[in-house]
């Protein structure tokens, strides 16, 4: 087992799939050639079955890390009894002569590159490089190339590794020495695939210099295209690498998170794989993305449902593989998980779930889009976007008086949930938006508007009176429910309540006292079937503060959006969760529903301290008079 802090962990990638590497150098995790590919190294999950990459320093006393201004380049210093060594890691990313209207806008190359140079004194130390093939099922065969290149094979796949220092094989393992005086490297280049390398061993550190310059050239021009200028930007910032690291550029996808396994509950058996792309968490990102003014992301996204279902919205699923169905659930019983918690989960058996709310989470989406790009979409976008619209509106009038799993994907009863049925309003109310708005009134004819407005009254009018227990003065996870529900702030952040309403302040005030953990929330308390006890549900937290500027509380907002971003670690970056009482990071990481949050809320609140009053899409306002509350 592995007992390092998930916090310990950055992440890298090249928008086609993401490494992650601890704070001493190693890197635990990495699927190949895509995010929901099988795991080469995953010491992550298992530092004895599972490969890594690891870094090895004689006497090291302490490091530092940072990621390179406006990039997504790991740079960890190491100091050492003799010196001092600089690591840079990154996967290779060099932008396109001309970036194509659809598809990746960068060339990656299937490569994690690790530059690490003596900077003064003298260092020593190792590279250990031993992957472990589908998850650790296969086994590998290693063979040298030459001297300082190596290539293991196992699983039906393979990858290449080239080194400054010569490459010595131990079994399925390879190790490189290096004795390094000030100015030394001793880089190392691991690539995907059987294909060759352009050029020798020998040539390396020129091309590991030039592959740095190309990429941080992407990731800084990348950068400079956010519109965010408020007092967070650094943050809002990061996190936005963050969720472009959760890109497909191939696809178009959107991943909820770069890992599996990742327990949310310690001890406990809630342990999923989260590298799918779930409507919901891709949606809410495309909204994210749009808020800093990265409409291309969100066009993609738009590209990757087009492409995956080629129904435009008929049928529409909960998840997706970034590649046609999101495969069985199957645990991975060999492997004895992070910190010895199983089991390992590949898969997701929630799939199969119906989760209603999506519909509205996706007409947000489209509708904070299409606002951005002024109603004048691509022309692939422009296609078919009133048979899209329609039949996403379809789904909301046959799921409305249904039941369901809920945002939460509890594997109990389904149940006529509140924010499903909160979500359904939103849904149809950003569709009359768009309709109204379109300047070519061509989304959808005078009648059909006027039936979505109806049914939105209704839907509206029900939620309210089922939604409210008067004995428990608040609104309710569940018609006819006691139990409480963080999601309900997500309703309120869409307009789907009004935040001066006195119910409304009393169900924040119910949710704060009873799911609250300090500065955290629970998302609920109640038995979900599972074991043991999950930790505080960060995204929820982050929600709190956006209610508390809706209702006009905006130093009490600022106070505790501040705080929260003081829970990240060391970069910035986000897991699931986080436990109560130990203030370590639980769940997958990183996480985007987390970062996504934070992009919103630091929007939310430059915009509240402007005297503006945002909802989780770009430049939407309230329009409570628009269907009675």
């Amino acid at each position: 087992m592995t007992d390092r802090p998930i916090a310990d962990y950055a992440v890298i990638g090249d928008t086609c799939t993401t490494a992650l590497i601890a704070r001493d150098g190693s890197l635990d995790w990495l699927c190949w050639p895509r995010h929901d590919g099988p795991a080469v190294f995953l010491a992550l999950l298992d530092c004895e079955h599972g490969g890594s990459c690891r870094l090895v320093l004689d006497d090291l006393s302490g490091t530092s890390r940072r990621y390179l201004p406006g990039t997504n380049i790991l740079e960890t210093t190491f100091v050492t009894a003799t010196g001092r060594a600089v690591l840079t890691d990154f996967m290779s990313l060099h932008p396109l002569e001309a970036v194509p209207e659809e598809g990746p806008d960068g060339d990656a190359r299937g490569r994690v590159v690790r530059r690490l140079a003596c900077v003064s004194g003298r260092v020593s130390g190792h590279w250990l490089l031993r992957p472990t093939f589908d998850y650790a099922r296969a086994s590998t065969e290693a063979s040298a190339e030459s001297e300082a290149r190596v290539r293991f094979r196992g699983g039906g796949d393979a990858i290449r590794a080239a080194c400054a220092v010569p490459l010595a094989l131990r079994d399925d393992a390879a190790e490189g020495a290096f004795a390094l005086a000030a100015g030394g490297r001793a880089d190392l280049v691991i690539a995907h695939g059987e294909a060759e390398e352009d050029g020798a061993a020998e040539r390396l550190p020129g091309a590991v210099d030039a592959s740095l310059a190309a990429t941080r050239a992407y990731w800084e021009e990348w950068s400079s295209r956010c519109t965010y200028e408020g007092p967070y930007r650094e943050t809002v910032l990061r996190s936005a690498l963050t969720l472009k690291l959760l890109t497909h550029g191939r696809s178009g996808g959107i991943v909820a998170a770069a890992t599996a396994g990742l327990p949310e509950a310690v001890p406990g058996n809630r342990n999923y794989d989260y590298r799918y792309v779930w409507m919901r968490d891709a949606s809410f990102t495309v909204t994210a993305f749009v808020n800093l003014g990265y409409q291309r992301e969100a066009a993609e996204f738009l590209r990757f449902l087009r492409e995956a279902d080629t129904s435009r919205g008929r049928d529409l699923h909960l998840m997706f593989a970034l590649d046609g169905a999101v495969p069985p659930e199957q645990t991975l019983g060999h492997l004895c998980g992070w910190r010895g918690i199983g089991p390992v989960r590949i898969g997701n058996a929630a799939a199969d779930q119906e989760q209603y709310d999506i519909y509205g989470e996706f007409l947000v989406a489209l509708h904070g889009y299409l606002e951005a790009v002024e109603y004048d979409p691509p022309v692939k976008v422009n296609d078919h976007l009133p048979e899209a619209l329609g039949h996403l509106t379809d789904h909301i009038f046959r799921a409305r008086h249904a039941p369901d799993h809920g945002l939460w994907e509890m594997r109990t009863e389904k149940l006529q949930s509140l924010h499903t049925k909160a979500m359904l309003w939103v849904g149809l109310d950003r569709a009359v938006r768009m309709a109204r708005a379109d300047p070519k009134h061509r989304l959808a004819d005078a009648a059909t508007i006027e039936r979505w407005e109806r049914a939105a009254a209704e839907i509206r009018t029900e939620y309210h009176a089922h939604g409210w227990n008067a004995a428990r003065g608040a609104y309710t996870m569940a018609y006819g429910s006691d139990d409480l529900d963080a999601a309900v702030l997500r309703a309120v952040l869409f307009d789907a309540f009004d935040p001066h309403d006195p119910r409304v302040e009393n169900t924040l005030a119910r949710v704060g006292e009873e799911l609250g953990a300090g500065d955290l929330l629970y998302r609920y308390r109640i038995d979900d079937g599972l074991e043991g006890k999950e930790a505080t549900f960060t995204a929820c937290a982050f929600w709190r503060a956006g209610c508390l500027a809706l209702a006009g509380r905006n130093d009490e907002a600022t106070a505790l959006f501040e705080r929260l971003l003081a829970r990240g670690n060391d970069l910035g970056l986000f897991a699931e969760e986080i436990d109560a009482e130990s203030g370590e990071q639980r769940g997958n990481v990183p996480q985007g529903f987390t970062h996504m949050a934070v992009i919103n809320h630091a929007v939310r609140l430059a915009a509240a301290s402007d005297g503006g009053t945002p909802t989780d899409e770009p430049d939407c306002r309230a329009e409570p008079d628009a269907v009675p509350a």
